[in-house]
């Protein structure tokens, strides 16, 4: 396994105003942060959004890249990840590469099959079988890379049936693909295609909770990387895997911390001290782990929470690009 340099991100879903969202992203580029995410979420307060346990994201992604794209300089711009069905795709991927022109070239353009159930419901959208959303996702990703190619971007495939035209703006330069996911066939997938593999949990459940956390432990986690290495092949050693650290606290004293993470997810202390979406504890011994973790699993791309990059970036400042 080829060892990457620790390259790190900071995901946000909300901003009061603009002045508020630019000051987010300037200061995650002043801090040395490589990437700065959204999510992709639709729904605001209300019943629907009770039953997924997610949190309000008030920012759609496409808009809300390319402001922060328009106030910084060099930070990249991306989406953790797109759901490929809230859109029409070639909509989807002619904004993204508009996105990639008008920054310069600092896309990081991230698909994912969708999971969230209650979401689809409240938007009237059919949420199919995972098998269907994947092979449906497998069907964009053609059609990403031939709207981005030279020629007519003629697809006919299962989703897709486009003919006759080029796809434009053509990127500044390629963007990297990020697929994000936790199941075996949509990690087999991001192995194949994918330059960025996005390590998450498996959805099956259709909400946020123990579920999800349980199954993305770090044995768990071994056999994802596992499904990823199939599906790559040769190219495994060429691809980034990058993972949410969804549950990170810098703390000089973890022990509280850690037992109520474990009280709330029913796992142990000492599995949520490995737990690979969870970085708990001092600057130095959440270093170690980092550096553990790039050893066992080849993570080498971690994603912390807007509310957590300050407090996070000591650990930036000592292993970016190590």
């Amino acid at each position: 396994m080829a060892v990457k340099p620790f390259r790190f991100a900071v995901q946000s879903f909300n901003a009061e105003t603009g002045e508020d969202w630019a000051n987010q992203v300037r200061q995650a580029e002043q801090l040395g942060y490589s990437a700065f995410h959204l999510a992709d979420h639709l729904i605001g307060p209300g019943p629907a959004l009770e039953k997924t346990n997610h949190p309000v994201q008030n920012l759609a992604a496409v808009p809300a890249m390319a402001y922060a794209a328009a106030v910084t300089e060099r930070i990249r711009i991306g989406c953790r990840v797109f759901c490929i069905d809230y859109y029409n795709p070639v909509v989807l991927v002619k904004s993204a590469m508009t996105i990639d022109l008008l920054s310069g070239g600092r896309l990081e353009f991230g698909l994912g099959a969708g999971w969230l159930q209650e979401e689809y419901a409240a938007i009237g959208r059919q949420f199919d079988p995972p098998k269907e959303r994947i092979d449906r996702l497998a069907d964009v990703l053609e059609g990403v890379k031939a709207f981005r190619g030279d020629g007519h971007a003629n697809i006919v495939n299962g989703a897709l049936s486009w003919r006759d035209f080029e796809g434009l703006p053509k990127p500044i330069s390629k963007p990297p693909l990020m697929i994000g996911g936790g199941s075996p066939r949509v990690l087999r997938l991001a192995g194949r295609e994918a330059d960025i593999v996005s390590l998450n949990f498996n959805n099956r459940a259709g909400v946020i909770g123990p579920d999800g956390v349980q199954m993305s432990t770090e044995e768990e986690t071994r056999r994802k990387v596992g499904w990823i290495r199939e599906g790559a092949g040769e190219r495994f050693d060429d691809l980034e895997i990058e993972i949410g650290a969804y549950f990170t606290v810098v703390a000089d004293d973890p022990a509280p911390v850690l037992a109520g993470f474990a009280q709330m997810f029913g796992l142990s202390e000492a599995e949520v001290a490995k737990h690979p979406h969870a970085l708990i504890g001092g600057v130095e011994a959440i270093c170690d782990e980092l550096q553990r973790r790039r050893e066992l699993f080849g993570i080498s791309y971690v994603t912390v929470g807007a509310d957590t990059m300050l407090a996070f970036a000591p650990v930036v400042e000592r292993l970016a690009g190590q």
